[in-house]
């Protein structure tokens, strides 16, 4: 088993000054925790492993494909592999968990 604190990640994470953290990789997936402010930019470029968000806190605006959304705590979305996507409009801190499958690499 393996078990994370999300504030021992978002910790490590500030402590490295980056915007992402991988935190898990195995086989079959990758996950990692994903930070951005309000007036950051998010540079993301399209992925070759679908992806799944679970917003953990923050509000901000994303945009998968042609499709924008508001996102809040509690909000998950689903990025298939290929599709340009970026959180944007950022009105609070965004804390997001971010699961690949397969891994990232």
């Amino acid at each position: 088993m393996k078990v994370f604190r999300l504030d021992d990640l978002e910790a490590e994470r500030s402590a490295n000054q980056g915007a992402y953290l991988r935190f898990l990789t195995e086989r079959n997936m990758s996950a990692g925790l994903y930070a951005l402010s309000p007036g950051d930019q998010d540079t993301q470029q399209p992925h070759a492993q679908d992806e799944v968000y679970l917003v953990m806190s923050g509000r901000a605006s994303i945009t998968v494909g042609t499709e924008t959304t508001h996102v809040a705590r509690g909000t998950v979305v689903y990025v298939p592999a290929g599709v340009p996507h970026r959180f944007h409009h950022i009105t609070e801190e965004l804390r997001v968990m971010v699961v690949f499958s397969p891994p990232e690499a």
